[in-house]
């Protein structure tokens, strides 16, 4: 990333409540409302946006974090008063619009589901490094990663159908994927909090450590992706992505074509 590009970006993420820092093949992405519990608005889904699409073409590993005691609050509760959050309108605006115009609405929405997509891109790997509560969109931003190492304080929580909504930031296909249909019900239309203890057990966190060890745990696991050849970890990543939807003889043959590329690029004519 360029100086200038890195100016101009960091500019406009700190408007949305936002911080990119690059160091080398990792990039860390972290929610910087403090005051606010990284309660989301519109302008934060953009701009994670905006960062997929400028994320360098050599990071490797993205870590998601929030900065503070949690992880994220979920939407902005503002957004629900006529006033709205200053600059960023509310519900009652956004009823308008969808009135007007049901089809723009859901392509709005399409472009803030953008910000949580290029997470799961193959080429990267992402980590949601998870203290405190994650809730509503905050319990989507980290499904949307890869990978979620959560403090032990962490908290889970699909508040969106006790507030009226449906979750619509990409995260009910992940959590069916990981707890199957009934669970995802049962926590979904309940709303309820789900402690680190029980992520770990359904699978939505892959470890659970002590709040003073969540950064170090990170670095380590982030330090072990690294180490993996770049290429072999994107294809890999390709693979098992796509397996959900393959018969086996289909997976099989998409490992074959994997390979075929791997082995090209490492002992093929140079």
């Amino acid at each position: 990333m360029s100086g200038e590009l890195s100016r101009d970006l960091s500019g406009e993420l700190a408007e949305a409540g936002l911080r990119l820092g690059i160091d080398g093949p990792v990039a860390t992405v972290t929610l910087a409302r403090p005051e606010r519990r990284n309660a989301m608005t519109g302008a934060t889904w953009f701009g994670l946006a905006r960062i997929g699409e400028a994320l360098p073409a050599d990071v490797r590993v993205v870590v998601v974090r929030g900065e503070g005691s949690s992880f994220s609050s979920g939407i902005d509760l503002r957004m629900f008063e006529p006033g709205g959050v200053t600059g960023q309108g509310s519900f009652f605006e956004a009823a308008e619009r969808a009135e007007r115009d049901d089809e723009a609405f859901v392509r709005w929405i399409g472009e803030a589901q953008a910000g949580f997509m290029w997470l799961r891109r193959p080429e990267i790997v992402s980590i949601a490094a998870v203290q405190g509560y994650a809730i509503g969109a905050g319990f989507q931003l980290a499904l949307a990663c890869d990978l979620r190492v959560l403090a032990d304080d962490a908290r889970f929580c699909m508040k969106e159908p006790a507030l009226g909504l449906v979750p619509d930031l990409t995260g009910t296909k992940p959590l069916v994927d990981i707890v199957g249909l009934p669970r995802a019900l049962e926590i979904c239309l309940t709303a309820r909090m789900v402690g680190a203890d029980e992520a770990r057990e359904l699978g939505l966190a892959e470890v659970v450590v002590p709040g003073d060890k969540l950064d170090a745990t990170v670095a380590d696991l982030t330090a072990a992706l690294l180490a993996v050849d770049h290429g072999a970890a994107t294809a890999t990543k390709r693979l098992l992505q796509g397996a959900p939807g393959r018969t086996l003889q289909e997976q099989a043959q998409a490992e074959a074509r994997e390979q075929s590329a791997r082995i090209t690029t490492m002992f093929g004519k140079r």
